[in-house]
């Protein structure tokens, strides 16, 4: 398959094109982009590639979170567009998932559990835990409080690695032996496509009443600009 991925969950902004899971063309943000103009620039780019060399797209497969809550709504509005403009189906994938991906990619001696974490705010991030050969699922994913507890009984039995930016602070907190931590790993829509060809695909009835997976709902906070307040 041909698939046009986009990322959107965090402060990165990423876009690929992957052929029977892996990537041929990428463009990419990792610090601090504006997704909303940069995001649409990266697709014209990558869309106009597959042009000159004759790809057609089969799917388009987003990060579906958890994340940042406008990032998906950005990634997620973008995608819908694509696909009911070449009417092809939509693939959403599971971000941390994404994550896991990165690590097997740029690490070779992972032999433990892969446990991603993205940044929730204060000492919460969303995890989830996976299997290191598969990527496959083993715990659902959740937004979790850190504290000098946190994954011991699991931490007895196992060495699990933490990564993506919710790891960074809790590198004090979770103490224990088995205990590792990777650090610079960000979601990309590079590493997308394997899990995307074995993702379930939405069609376009489907599309219509599909949201991102937030977690959490989204809260305003009072604007900080006079007379808004």
């Amino acid at each position: 398959m041909t698939i046009l991925c986009i990322e959107t969950s965090t402060n990165c902004c990423s876009a690929a094109i992957t052929i029977d899971g892996q990537a041929v063309a990428s463009k990419e943000n990792l610090e601090g982009a504006n997704h909303a103009s940069e995001l649409p620039v990266f697709i014209e780019q990558l869309l106009d590639t597959a042009r000159e060399q004759g790809w057609t797209l089969d799917a388009v497969a987003f990060s579906q979170g958890p994340g940042s809550y406008t990032g998906l709504r950005i990634g997620a509005a973008t995608a819908k567009g694509i696909c009911y403009g070449l009417n092809i189906p939509l693939i959403p994938v599971d971000t941390l998932q994404i994550l896991c991906a990165a690590v097997k990619d740029q690490q070779s001696n992972i032999d433990g559990i892969l446990c991603p974490m993205l940044d929730a705010r204060r000492m919460e991030v969303y995890t989830a835990m996976y299997q290191p050969n598969d990527l496959k699922a083993m715990s659902k994913v959740e937004a979790k409080i850190i504290n000098e507890q946190s994954f011991c009984e699991e931490l007895k039995k196992q060495t699990i690695y933490f990564f993506g930016n919710g790891a960074e602070k809790c590198k004090t907190i979770i103490q224990f032996n088995h205990a590792k931590f990777i650090d610079n790993i960000v979601p990309q829509a590079k590493y997308m496509g394997a899990l995307a060809e074995q993702a379930t695909q939405l069609d376009i009835k489907q599309m219509a009443y599909y949201e991102p997976f937030y977690l959490k709902e989204f809260v305003a906070a009072p604007s900080h600009i006079k007379g808004l307040n």
